[in-house]
This record gives structure tokens, sequence and C-alpha cells, in this order.
């Protein structure tokens, strides 16, 4: 019967577009601040504040988790060096927790193919996160602290604010996540000679440091 089935196919296009900029935002959200993402929908979901979180993300022990670890995050994220550290270590997780969150955010809608929903909350998510780790190579080059922790604020409030506004409008966050995302992309092509730098003096401590280990000459200054 061609109404019935036009109904459904409506029903489901529908519930398909209103997943699919949460899949997005939250993706690009991960990419900046994974255990932040997971922490706020997990909460959200057990207050009763939406009902299309899903479960898994509102088990208490994965609310504990993900504090612990956001709490680990806050404090390395605003330390010099320690970031890029702790986002070289991330290039892997938040990618992968970006694909997760997408992919169970789907299933809950049971609309959005699951392998589709994390292949692009995943590939946001890796954006993101190379936008954020090539912005903090940049940051770095500088001698004072206060850049890395103003970075470090201003990243945890957006990631913040922009989950929350998706929770309640998805498709303006996303639209809002997306223009960050070029702006990120943008910013980062203009700050590829200070990245550069950046890189060069890691390995060039790296040199200095195995030098040392070996007991030969240091390099010329």
């Amino acid at each position: 019967m061609p109404g019935p089935t036009r109904a459904v196919g409506r029903v489901v296009t529908i519930s398909c577009v209103s997943v699919i900029p949460l899949v997005f935002t939250s993706g690009w959200a991960s990419g900046i601040n994974a255990y932040a993402v997971v922490l706020l929908l997990g909460v959200f979901g057990a207050t009763g504040v939406s009902d299309e979180v899903p479960a898994a993300l509102q088990r208490t022990d994965v609310l504990i988790v993900a504090g612990v670890l956001f709490l680990c995050e806050v404090v390395a994220d605003k330390i010099p060096y320690v970031d890029s550290v702790w986002d070289t270590a991330h290039t892997v997780i938040r990618p992968v927790a970006g694909a997760v969150i997408a992919a169970l955010l789907a299933g809950e809608s049971g609309s959005l193919p699951e392998l589709a929903a994390g292949a692009i909350g995943g590939s946001t998510a890796l954006m993101s996160h190379l936008v954020k780790a090539g912005t903090r190579m940049a940051v770095n080059t500088s001698p004072e602290p206060f850049s890395n922790i103003g970075m470090s604020i201003a990243e945890d409030l957006g990631v913040a604010g922009v989950v929350t506004f998706a929770i309640f409008n998805p498709v303006a966050a996303a639209v809002i996540a997306a223009v960050l995302l070029v702006l990120g992309i943008v910013l980062v092509v203009f700050l590829a000679s200070r990245i550069r730098r950046f890189l060069r003096r890691r390995a060039q401590r790296r040199e200095e440091r195995h030098l040392a280990e070996s007991g030969g000459p240091r390099p010329p200054g």
C-alpha cells in the first residue's frame, strides 16, 4: 500500500535529519574533548534533560570514568608542551570516541545506519582533533603559559556550550560546529610556520636527549 509506505519513509527521513546534526556536533566536540562530551551527554540523559541519549552513556561507571579522565584533561590541557603530548596520545582515542558516540546516537534513533553515523562522527572528530593539536603546537612556540590556559578554557567552554545547545537545537548547533571547524582549519593554515617551528624544536630536543644519553657531543645551537 503506497500510503503507509510513504508515511513511514517520511517519518524515517525526518528522524534521520534530526540525528545527523547531533552526530556531527558530537563528533566535532569529541575531537576537542571526548571525555567532556561523554560526561555531558550522560548527565543530560541520566537527569532526564534529553531522551535521545543512549543508555550506555548514562551508566554510572561510564560517568565516573569520563569524569576522572575529564579532570585529567583539564589539567594536562593547560600545561605548555604537556598539552601537545596529551594530544598526540589522543590522536586515535578522540576519533574513535567520536565514532562510537555517533554510532550510539544513531542506534538510539534507529533512523541512521550506525556505520554511516560512526564514519561521520569519527571523521569529524579527527578533523577537529588535528585543528586543536595544530593550534596548540603553534601556541607552544610562545614562551608564556597564559596562551595555553586561555585556549584551553575557550575550548572547554565552547564544547560545553555547543553540546548543550545541540540537545535543544541540534541543527543550529551543527551549523555553529561547522563554522568553528572551518575557522579552525583556516587558522591552522595561517599558523603553519609556527607549527613547523614547534616540530623542529621538538625534533631538536629529541636529538639532544638522544646524544646526551649516548654521551655524544651536543649539536650546535
